[in-house]
């Protein structure tokens, strides 16, 4: 039977090594829409950078209401699951360290400063999930 979580080790799990999150939001005309999104951790709240008119972009416009399920795909298999409501933001100067921090996390020191001056950039939104809801489970398998 699955452990669940402690909060604690939910947050490790979201922030150990290269893990991507899959988004789910919702298009504006009602159909789902699921995408990979690099991210860090800010205290509890998950923040990523995503393109304003992109699919993920319009869909957080529309309705900020997101899951977001971050999974270990090999044995012994654990995933955390967030729900939340997306804040989005196009400041610049705020982007730019969350920027070079996923850029580090995903690309290593060397390449996150540059990684992370090219995405933060007019045209890209800065978001915010708060967290209402998580679930967590680890040893899937036991």
């Amino acid at each position: 039977m699955a452990h669940p979580m402690t909060d604690e080790q939910a947050r490790a799990f979201l922030a150990h090594g290269t893990r991507t999150a899959k988004l789910a939001t919702t298009r504006p005309d009602g159909r789902p829409h699921v995408a990979p999104v690099w991210f860090v951790l800010d205290g509890g709240d998950l923040l990523f950078l995503t393109g304003k008119d992109t699919v993920k972009g319009k869909s957080l416009a529309h309705d900020p209401r997101v899951a977001i399920v971050v999974d270990l795909e090999e044995t012994p298999y654990a995933f955390v699951l967030v729900e939340g409501v997306a804040e989005l933001s196009e400041d610049l100067a705020a982007m730019l360290p969350v920027s070079i921090e996923i850029a580090r996390r995903y690309m290593g020191d060397e390449q996150a400063q540059a990684f992370g001056e090219r995405n933060a950039v007019p045209g890209e939104l800065l978001v915010r999930v708060r967290p209402s809801k998580i679930v967590a489970l680890d040893d899937l398998t036991a």
